[in-house]
């Protein structure tokens, strides 16, 4: 497989779904999911001109920053254990998966750098009982709750949606969380712009983009599957 032709046709699948609803393409940045790849499809995806790497495993994601240091965004996207943090911490820029009070209570802790960590609440807007992430009427409470929390700035909103063979039919949860994702905008937290929408996957991403994401997270459709 070829991940420069394959960012090329999703680039242009963004465009024309951006053009659907008068966004700027430039808007949506493209996370690559690496992490069902090897440290050389990383490297080729970094090559292929992608600026964001998205791992779920800490160890796994930190031995290929260390390989690759200078090159990248790097975004942690799977649920984080608090005995991980100490582990990712200084490894990753983003966090795609704040969803409990004593994850943050542990970035807190470990946190020693000197910009906050950029991190996206995760909600839970499915209501799947497989999926992470905060009920949609908890969301507002729980930035509220952050102001203790310093090293934590909440660039946006992150959901998972439902895997369906038809897209339009998760187009509703995308479409709440840019609702929510407005709701904290409005109330112009300096510890929290909120932004920024993590939503859409190789299966869902056009959709998304429909509906206001900045970061979509794409595997399979752009790097493949090595594992």
């Amino acid at each position: 497989m070829n991940v420069k032709d394959n960012l090329i046709s999703i680039q242009e699948r963004i465009k024309k779904a951006s053009e659907r609803v008068n966004r700027e393409p430039q808007g949506v940045h493209v996370v690559a999911v690496t992490k069902y790849v090897s440290l050389e499809r990383t490297k080729e995806a970094l090559q292929a001109g992608i600026r964001h790497i998205g791992e779920n495993r800490v160890e796994g994601g930190t031995k290929k920053r260390d390989a690759i240091p200078d090159l990248g965004t790097w975004h942690f996207i799977g649920s984080l254990q608090s005995k991980k943090v100490k582990h990712m911490i200084g490894k990753f820029d983003y966090l795609h998966s704040l969803d409990r009070m004593s994850l943050a209570k542990e970035l807190q802790k470990r946190h020693t750098g000197q910009a906050p960590l950029k991190c996206f609440v995760q909600v839970n807007v499915s209501g799947e009982e497989s999926k992470s992430g905060l009920e949609p009427d908890d969301v507002l409470p729980f930035i509220e709750e952050l102001r203790s929390y310093p090293v934590i700035e909440v660039a946006g909103l992150m959901t998972m949606a439902p895997f369906v063979d038809d897209p339009e039919e998760v187009r509703p949860y995308f479409r709440r969380l840019r609702e929510l994702k407005e709701e904290v905008e409005k109330r112009n937290y300096p510890h929290a712009p909120c932004r920024d929408l993590s939503m859409g996957m190789s299966n869902d991403f056009e959709v998304a983009v429909e509906e206001g994401a900045t970061f979509v997270r794409i595997g399979s459709a752009l790097v493949g599957n090595e594992s």
